[in-house]
This record gives C-alpha cells, sequence and structure tokens, in this order.
C-alpha cells in the first residue's frame, strides 16, 4: 500500500472525475440548447455520448494489462484536457455541431478509462480500512464537481452570453476548464501514488480476454437475472427522459411550452438549490433503506424516483414565472431524485452483483444500468417533439408504473444488507 496522505490525492483525482463526466453529460446538452440544437437532436446525441460510460466494462479488464495506473490516470486527464480545448475550437468551425459531437466523443471516452483506472488506483494504494475512511471524501469531491460544473461553470457562461455571444461565451468557458484540467492532472502527476513508469505485465491479452468471456457468461446465467435486468431497464426509463428534457423546458422560450429562464438562473436552480437538494436525498435515501432493508424500502425508493415527473408535469401546467417557485419545484424534484437513485445503486449490489465474480457482476449491473439511461434519453426528445412539453411529463409519469408492477416478479436479494456504502 502506498503511505501517501491520501487527502493530497484523492480530492483531486475525484473532482477531475466528476468535471469530465458532468461537462459531457450536463453541460453539452445545456450549450447546444443555447446554440440553437433542437431537442431531438440534443437527446440523441448525448445518449449515444453515453454509452461510454455503459460499455467500459467490456474494456476495464485490458487495462489490468498497463501496471502503471498512475500512468493511465494522468495520461486520461490530459487527453481530457486537450479535449476541452478542442471544444473550444469546434465551435467556430463551419460544421460545428459534427466537430463538437467528435471532441466530446474523445473526452467521453478518456473518461470512462480515467473513472476505471482511478478507482483501480484507489483500491490498489489503500487497504480496506482507509478505503472506507475516505470514501466519503470521494463522492464528496465527485459531486463538488457537480456543483462547479452546474454552478459556477454555467454561471460564468450565462455571465458572458450577454456580453460576447454564446458561441463566445462557451468558447471562453472550455478554455477555461482545459486549463483548470490541464493543472490538476499536473499535480495528479506529481502526488498520486504510483509510478508514472510501467513494467511488463504478467497479464496476457488472450488470457483477460477469456476471463472476461467467463465473466459475462456467469452473469447471464444467474437465476431471475434476465427479470433483474428488465427491472433495471424499467427503473430508468422515466428517469433518463426528465433527466435529458427537463433541464431544456427550463431554458426554453415561454412561447414554445418553456419556463424562459436564463442561462445564469438555469445554473442557480441546479448548481446550488437541485445539488444541495439530490445530496440531502441521496443521503437520507440510503438511512431509510439501511433501517427497512431493500425489499421493504423499493416501493418507496420507486415512488421517489416518480418525484421528477410530478414536478416537472406541474412546471410545465402552471409555468410559474419566480424563481422562489421554481427553485423550489427544482430542489423537490431533486431531492426526489437523489433519493430513489439509490435504490438502484443497491439492487445491483445486493440483487445482481453476489456471486463469483461480485466486483465484475457490478460492473456488469452499472453497465446494464447506464443503458437504460442511454436508451430513454436516446427516444426523449423525439417524444416531446410530438407531444409538446406538458404531455411529454405526462408520459414519463406513466413510464414510471412498470418498474413498480416489476417489484412483483423480480427477484430480490434475501437479507438486508447495509447502505452505508453507496458509490458516488
Amino acid at each position: 500500500m502506498d503511505q501517501k496522505n491520501p487527502m493530497r490525492w484523492v480530492p483531486s483525482l475525484y473532482f477531475v472525475q466528476g468535471m469530465q463526466f458532468f461537462v459531457v453529460m450536463l453541460i453539452a446538452g445545456l450549450m447546444f440548447k443555447n446554440l440553437g440544437v433542437a431537442n431531438d437532436d440534443i437527446a440523441q446525441w448525448t445518449a449515444a455520448l453515453g454509452l461510454a460510460w455503459a460499455i467500459k466494462p467490456l474494456w476495464s479488464p485490458f487495462l489490468e494489462l498497463a501496471r502503471s495506473k498512475k500512468l493511465v490516470v494522468v495520461a486520461a486527464q490530459y487527453v481530457g484536457a486537450a479535449g476541452l480545448g478542442l471544444m473550444a475550437l469546434a465551435l467556430h468551425l463551419p460544421h460545428w455541431f459534427a466537430a463538437a459531437i467528435i471532441v466530446l466523443f474523445l473526452i467521453a471516452y478518456a473518461s470512462a478509462t480515467h473513472d476505471i483506472a482511478c478507482d483501480g488506483l484507489y483500491m490498489a494504494s489503500l487497504d480496506g480500512k482507509r478505503q472506507a475512511t475516505y470514501a466519503g471524501w470521494q463522492g464528496a469531491f465527485f459531486n463538488g464537481a457537480r456543483f462547479f460544473i452546474t454552478g459556477v461553470v454555467l454561471k460564468i457562461a450565462g455571465h458572458l452570453e450577454g456580453t460576447m455571444g454564446a458561441v463566445n461565451a462557451w468558447s471562453s468557458v472550455f478554455v477555461m476548464l482545459a486549463g483548470l484540467v490541464a493543472v490538476l492532472a499536473t499535480y495528479n502527476a506529481r502526488f498520486l501514488p504510483g509510478t508514472l513508469s510501467t513494467e511488463h505485465s504478467e497479464l496476457t491479452a488472450s488470457g483477460v480476454a477469456a476471463m472476461l468471456k467467463d465473466v459475462v457468461i456467469d452473469f447471464f446465467r444467474k437465476p431471475g437475472i434476465w427479470r433483474a435486468v428488465l427491472f433495471i431497464v424499467m427503473f430508468r426509463l422515466a428517469e433518463g427522459q426528465v433527466q435529458t428534457i427537463g433541464p431544456l423546458f427550463l431554458l426554453e422560450a415561454r412561447d414554445k411550452g418553456g419556463l424562459g429562464l436564463a442561462t445564469g438562473q438555469v445554473a442557480d436552480v441546479y448548481g446550488w438549490v437541485g445539488t444541495g437538494a439530490f445530496l440531502v436525498g441521496s443521503v437520507l435515501g440510503g438511512w431509510v433503506t439501511s433501517r427497512l432493508g431493500l425489499r421493504r424500502a423499493m416501493p418507496l425508493l420507486l415512488i421517489a424516483m416518480c418525484v421528477p415527473n410530478v414536478t416537472f408535469y406541474y412546471l410545465a401546467a402552471t409555468t410559474p414565472q419566480d424563481m422562489l417557485h421554481i427553485g423550489a419545484a427544482v430542489g423537490v424534484e431533486m431531492f426526489g431524485y437523489g433519493f430513489g437513485f439509490v435504490g438502484m445503486i443497491l439492487y445491483i449490489m445486493q440483487a445482481v452483483a453476489p456471486g463469483r465474480f461480485q466486483t465484475a457482476h457490478y460492473a456488469l449491473g452499472s453497465g446494464v444500468m447506464q443503458l437504460g439511461f442511454v436508451f430513454s434519453k436516446f427516444i426523449s426528445g423525439k417524444i416531446q417533439l410530438a407531444l409538446g412539453y406538458q404531455d411529454f411529463f405526462a408520459w414519463t409519469i406513466a413510464c414510471g408504473l412498470p418498474a413498480l408492477l416489476l417489484l412483483l416478479w423480480v427477484p430480490m436479494p434475501r437479507k438486508a444488507a447495509s447502505a452505508e456504502a453507496v458509490p458516488a
């Protein structure tokens, strides 16, 4: 185990992890909306970008061929920094949207690879006791990146839009982000545990491929696995649609059915109110589940996942104008989202992952979860354009019902387990 003080590297490591993820999965869609891209194009292309995190278990075993996880982490961070710099240039090209999507694919796959390597570095560098001790700091700085991206970076973009126009504003934001990630990558190159050099690994690509095949076959031989997979997909069916279209609805002009908020106002309600409510909901959801056990808590968690659907339907039906009203609604929405989402993490941990390849099967279960999110995200744009905002959010309420019905049918863990170690 490396004896470097974890507080010198855990915060910077997981802050970068969160920054790259939220740039692709949150900021990109809002930027495209401000630049005039249609909702269906935003939904479909950001869904395609999200595939990087869904399929990362397929190449994660091959990263074991590189003995230096630190080298992989630092290299992925520098690639991410370069990608952010390229985004600043891509927005000024004649075919800027295609160029931006290509660069975002680069950032997404670098970020997904970074996730694998940084979690591996964390586990390899700390013993079990210290892993548990610093797990809270992991989540704190990952979600701190969420606040920074939505509450600070988005606010800066909104301010700059008023002085230099949307394209120049977002280019400036990406230059700033590229510089920040490059600085953090340089810091991590010095302070992360391990070495930047690599040695020849005893593993072989063919051996890793054979192991991966065994892991996948064993996963799909689990009793009731297909019912579990269907439940995971249905759990995220409404969520993926609401989390994609909801922020766009806030930005949409009032004469088109939206709330007509400025970029800076969206930053305020999502960055400050939304992030705080999400964290409180997550902690409370974990606490309730630890008391009741997953089997008894799951109906409550699923009902909580319906709160965002109902909240956005209310906003679309009433179109309030005062920010206090809108902020309170977003706070309720994000609280419900945080409270309920704990259920899916714990379901994969306790009902899907246990067995011969527990860690690998947790990664596969998480990949299935992300695929469910990507699917619902992909279809959301066309459905919204066909129905309009109010009917779309009514549709998402209906999309939350199948998961509740599946509770009668899906495999559940026999024994309650602690919900204390919920990953960020």
